[in-house]
């Protein structure tokens, strides 16, 4: 039973309809396609609605969840209680001199676009990254010897008190995929980037080599939420799990990629309970073989 759906009135006031879906189906809105439903998802428009929309969520105590892309996250087959909020469509994107300002709900592809329009190089590395800004920042993305902490200037967050705040690169504390903002259960609403003006047609070549070692690399058809594990320090997960044997491994419909032992996949109709058994499973065979800990990557949320 949606116990919070009696709260729908509150954001009908400010919300499109088709922006409030009761009951939404998680696995429609997350690159894994699992996850049960939510009982309410929102679909701000703006960075006013994101504001006006977690005031109300605190005032009247409803559990909320803020995601992005979904592309780092595995929604467990119970769904979510409370409300979801899908930022995708807070998504402006401006340029001037050498910063790129960009909302949270900017997809990473799109900020590089920019930033190649304008010939301005450092962002490179995060072209093919299938993520927003919103959650880059919250866990300093990275890819190919580059990350969000060698080009953010600053970003705009709402905190813990629901205030809205700017927080300096320093003040974001950013380190191997972790942030203040992931400590503090901050929420980021837009982000300025300082690049250096560089040549367009460099630039373009690093876009497209990059494009190319991701597609030949990463198995990318197929639904999973990218690198399954952190790196643990001294080693690379995809090695370990190749070492381990578990290339190719499935249970059920999860699989460990043959193609990136890194990834887990969604190869044929997976539950999110298979994934995380599949996750555990390769967890404690890495642990008893290399005695080496592997941290899941992907958000987990939801319930059993």
């Amino acid at each position: 039973m949606n116990q919070y759906k009696e709260f729908k009135n509150l954001f009908e006031e400010f919300y499109k309809s088709e922006n409030i879906i009761l009951d939404a189906e998680m696995k429609d809105y997350v690159h894994f396609r699992v996850g049960g439903p939510a009982d309410i998802l929102l679909i701000p428009e703006d960075k006013e609605q994101v504001l006006r929309t977690i005031k109300i969520c605190k005032k009247k105590n409803i559990p909320f969840y803020v995601v992005g892309n979904g592309s780092n996250l595995l929604v467990k087959d119970g769904g979510v209680r409370g409300v979801v909020i899908k930022l995708k469509n807070v998504n402006g994107i401006k340029v001037y001199e050498d910063i790129v300002e960009a909302e949270c709900g900017a997809m990473l592809k799109d900020v590089s676009n920019a930033a190649l329009k304008n010939s301005l190089t450092g962002f490179e590395f995060a072209c093919g990254i299938p993520g927003t800004v919103g959650g880059a920042v919250f866990m300093n993305a990275g890819a190919y010897n580059g990350e969000i902490s060698n080009v953010i200037d600053s970003a705009e967050v709402i905190d813990s008190d629901g205030q809205l705040i700017r927080l300096s690169k320093d003040d974001l504390e950013l380190g191997y995929r972790s942030s203040i903002v992931m400590k503090k259960n901050y929420i980021v609403l837009s982000s300025k980037f300082k690049l250096q003006v560089g040549d367009v047609n460099k630039i373009k070549d690093t876009v497209d080599d990059l494009t190319c070692k991701r597609e030949s690399k990463q198995p990318l058809e197929y639904p999973s939420a990218g690198s399954t594990f952190k790196r643990p320090e001294g080693y690379f997960a995809g090695k370990l799990i190749q070492d381990a044997g578990l290339k190719g491994y499935s249970l059920g419909g999860a699989a460990v990629s043959e193609k990136h032992s890194g990834f887990v996949i969604n190869k044929n109709n997976a539950t999110a309970k298979e994934i995380l058994d599949l996750i555990e499973y390769i967890q404690s065979e890495v642990k008893r073989q290399f005695n080496v800990d592997l941290h899941p990557e992907v958000r987990i949320i939801g319930e059993d």
